[in-house]
């Protein structure tokens, strides 16, 4: 199982590995000194991106345990539906 990290600025979705908790300062700090940028690492390689985060701007955090893949599991057909019925528990 792994944990994924869902930040979600002003409606849109930020996906971050662990550890999130200097992010969180950092976050926190810029808002407090009345806005700033905060760079918002990548999920996975590249340079990540720049938020401007200002007071009362709407931050929520949410954590996701992903299940794994395993080797050789078979991969359900999005056509059936399932996918959507995946999404739809998260």
């Amino acid at each position: 199982m792994t944990i994924v990290n869902r930040l979600t600025v002003d409606g849109r979705d930020y996906f971050l590995p662990e550890p999130v908790s200097q992010l969180k300062r950092d976050i926190l700090e810029a808002i407090k000194a009345g806005g700033g940028y905060v760079t918002i690492p990548p999920l996975r390689g590249g340079p990540g991106i720049e938020v401007l985060f200002s007071p009362g701007m709407p931050v929520t955090w949410t954590q996701l345990n992903i299940a794994a893949e395993q080797p050789g599991a078979p991969v359900e057909d999005a056509a059936d539906g399932s996918a959507d019925d995946d999404l739809n528990n998260l």
